[in-house]
Protein backbone atom coordinates (compact mmCIF):
# COMPACT_ATOMS: atom_id res chain seq x y z
CA UNK A 1 0.00 0.00 0.00
CA UNK A 2 1.63 3.32 -1.31
CA UNK A 3 1.93 6.04 1.38
CA UNK A 4 0.30 9.41 0.71
CA UNK A 5 2.53 12.35 1.62
CA UNK A 6 1.67 15.73 0.84
CA UNK A 7 4.43 17.45 -0.26
CA UNK A 8 3.22 20.85 0.22
CA UNK A 9 1.94 20.26 3.66
CA UNK A 10 5.04 18.37 4.94
CA UNK A 11 7.21 21.64 3.20
CA UNK A 12 5.00 23.81 5.00
CA UNK A 13 5.50 22.14 8.38
CA UNK A 14 9.27 21.53 8.05
CA UNK A 15 9.65 25.22 7.16
CA UNK A 16 7.11 26.50 10.32
CA UNK A 17 9.38 23.93 11.90
CA UNK A 18 12.68 25.63 11.36
CA UNK A 19 10.89 29.17 11.39
CA UNK A 20 10.21 28.87 15.04
CA UNK A 21 13.32 27.06 16.11
CA UNK A 22 14.96 30.45 14.65
CA UNK A 23 12.64 32.76 16.81
CA UNK A 24 13.52 30.63 19.64
CA UNK A 25 17.73 31.31 19.13
CA UNK A 26 16.58 34.87 18.56
CA UNK A 27 15.05 35.03 21.47
CA UNK A 28 18.20 33.42 23.54
CA UNK A 29 20.35 35.55 21.56
CA UNK A 30 17.89 39.04 23.01
CA UNK A 31 18.03 37.21 26.34
CA UNK A 32 22.01 36.84 26.50
CA UNK A 33 22.14 40.58 24.85
CA UNK A 34 20.03 42.09 27.56
CA UNK A 35 22.41 40.45 30.45
CA UNK A 36 25.37 41.58 28.42
CA UNK A 37 24.03 45.06 28.63
CA UNK A 38 22.87 45.18 32.61
CA UNK A 39 26.90 43.43 32.78
CA UNK A 40 27.89 46.20 31.39
CA UNK A 41 30.35 44.03 29.51
CA UNK A 42 29.51 46.06 26.16
CA UNK A 43 30.13 49.58 25.11
CA UNK A 44 27.35 51.85 23.21
CA UNK A 45 28.74 51.30 20.15
CA UNK A 46 28.28 47.41 20.51
CA UNK A 47 24.78 48.06 22.41
CA UNK A 48 23.17 50.04 19.51
CA UNK A 49 24.95 47.55 16.67
CA UNK A 50 23.53 44.33 18.33
CA UNK A 51 20.16 45.77 18.80
CA UNK A 52 19.89 46.94 15.06
CA UNK A 53 21.21 43.35 14.17
CA UNK A 54 18.14 41.90 16.26
CA UNK A 55 15.76 44.23 15.11
CA UNK A 56 16.54 43.33 11.55
CA UNK A 57 16.69 39.47 12.47
CA UNK A 58 12.82 40.26 13.54
CA UNK A 59 12.22 41.43 10.75
CA UNK A 60 13.32 39.24 8.73
CA UNK A 61 11.99 36.61 10.33
CA UNK A 62 8.86 38.19 10.00
CA UNK A 63 9.07 38.77 6.46
CA UNK A 64 9.71 35.31 6.00
CA UNK A 65 6.91 33.74 7.30
CA UNK A 66 4.93 36.16 5.74
CA UNK A 67 6.55 35.10 1.99
CA UNK A 68 5.86 31.77 2.50
CA UNK A 69 2.54 31.63 4.09
CA UNK A 70 3.73 30.14 8.23
CA UNK A 71 2.88 32.39 10.65
CA UNK A 72 0.40 29.86 11.93
CA UNK A 73 2.22 26.98 11.10
CA UNK A 74 4.83 28.97 13.48
CA UNK A 75 2.68 29.39 16.21
CA UNK A 76 1.47 25.95 16.70
CA UNK A 77 5.18 24.52 17.06
CA UNK A 78 5.84 27.84 19.58
CA UNK A 79 2.44 27.25 21.43
CA UNK A 80 3.36 23.24 21.66
CA UNK A 81 6.94 24.04 22.81
CA UNK A 82 5.39 26.28 25.39
CA UNK A 83 2.91 24.04 26.57
CA UNK A 84 5.67 21.18 27.13
CA UNK A 85 7.94 23.55 29.01
CA UNK A 86 5.23 24.79 31.22
CA UNK A 87 4.52 21.59 31.86
CA UNK A 88 8.29 20.62 32.89
CA UNK A 89 8.48 23.81 34.91
CA UNK A 90 5.65 22.93 37.06
CA UNK A 91 6.90 19.41 37.00
CA UNK A 92 9.33 20.95 38.89
CA UNK A 93 7.86 23.36 40.78
CA UNK A 94 5.55 20.66 42.09
CA UNK A 95 7.61 17.20 42.45
CA UNK A 96 4.31 15.89 44.59
CA UNK A 97 2.59 16.16 41.16
CA UNK A 98 5.51 14.18 39.24
CA UNK A 99 5.65 11.69 41.88
CA UNK A 100 2.07 10.82 41.67
CA UNK A 101 1.78 10.93 37.73
CA UNK A 102 5.04 8.27 37.81
CA UNK A 103 2.63 6.00 40.08
CA UNK A 104 -0.13 6.32 37.94
CA UNK A 105 2.02 5.04 34.71
CA UNK A 106 3.72 2.45 36.88
CA UNK A 107 0.32 0.61 37.25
Amino acid sequence: MPINIDEDNLKHGVLGLVIALVEIIKDTLNLQAIKRMEGGSLSEEEMERLGEALMDLDVAIEEMKKEQGVSESVKSVRDGLDNIVDDVLDKMINPDRWAKEMEKGEK
